[in-house]
């Protein structure tokens, strides 16, 4: 059986640059979306719209919003909270949107200072507002597997969470997020199966993942290989949930990259040009970075 394709979705300009506390100049973060971009980055978490109160880092989401709204060779997306940020999305000329909404009751209070009936409440009012574009919507179902602050979650809450969302944004893409990365990859793989089943086979799946644990990778490769065709990971590892404590990086797209390419399967991403990416990232004031490949001497991690 040939293996179902891979997009790598990256999330350092988003997920990534919130955990970094100082400010980053507006235009070090362009430079760095544009070599992204430049090494063939197909989709991409651009920002998000939130309260700068919540999260600084965000403050200029707007410049940066308008410096790439023509762009045409990634696919950009932006995170939003609620419908007050979707609107600020449309508004900037975004429909690719990102909607949280975290399986863990005290989860979703601490991230998004809602319960999940009041989010779901918000995901209702942008997928109203969104009307056609409600298809290129997706919907991030954290805490899927682990939350910082009750333990392990439940899969029947999963199944149900998702049944609630899927019946408010039966187009919208979903995905299972290891927020905390304490998944290990048989509960990856057993949760997406036991997920997918209950979803219309033309669903889009994607996986969220953190390598707290070391296990960013294979969570990865096990929730690829259950079907999630869209995998997240951030240039450099960059990362860190500030509303999920004890949670570490991201998994860095270049070992992504280097585990799918390996073993046969295309991301259309070039390695030197990533990994020149996750050098400048990694070389960020305050940044908290963890990237096997970056450490392997490059002619090495180069080579066929």
């Amino acid at each position: 059986m040939r293996p179902h394709a891979v997009t790598l979705l990256e999330v350092a300009p988003r997920d990534g640059f919130q955990s970094i506390a100082e400010p980053l100049p507006t235009e070090e973060k362009i430079a760095i979306v544009e070599m992204l971009i430049a090494a063939g980055v197909e989709r991409m978490e651009l920002g998000s719209f939130v309260s700068p109160r919540a999260v600084p880092q965000m403050a200029d989401m707007a410049e940066i919003a308008a410096r790439f709204r023509d762009q045409e060779t990634c696919r950009l997306s932006v995170l939003v909270p609620n419908a007050k940020g979707a609107l600020l999305a449309f508004q900037a000329g975004y429909r690719d949107l990102v909607f949280v909404v975290s399986v863990s009751e005290a989860h979703n209070r601490n991230n998004v200072r809602q319960s999940v009936a009041e989010s779901l409440e918000q995901l209702r009012a942008i997928v109203a507002e969104a009307g056609d574009a409600g298809k290129r919507l997706r919907v991030d179902l954290s805490t899927s597997f682990d939350c910082p602050f009750t333990g392990t979650v439940p899969l029947d809450d999963v199944r149900r969470l998702f049944e609630r969302a899927a019946s408010i944004a039966p187009r919208a893409e979903f995905a299972l997020c290891d927020t905390t990365g304490r998944a290990d990859p048989t509960t990856v793989a057993k949760r997406f199966e036991k997920v997918m089943a209950e979803a219309p086979p033309e669903m889009v799946w994607a996986f969220h993942g953190h390598d707290t644990f070391g296990m960013g990778v294979a969570n990865a490769l096990f929730a690829h290989a259950a079907g999630a065709t869209i995998i997240e990971g951030a240039a450099a590892g960059l990362g860190g949930c500030p509303f999920a404590p004890g949670a570490t990086g991201n998994t860095a797209t270049e070992d992504l990259h280097f585990a799918f390419e390996e073993g046969g399967i295309a991301t259309g991403i070039d390695r030197e040009r990533l990994l020149a990416a996750a050098d400048r990232i990694a070389a960020l004031p305050g940044a908290r970075t963890a990237s096997h490949l970056r450490e392997v001497p490059r002619r090495r991690a180069l080579s066929g």
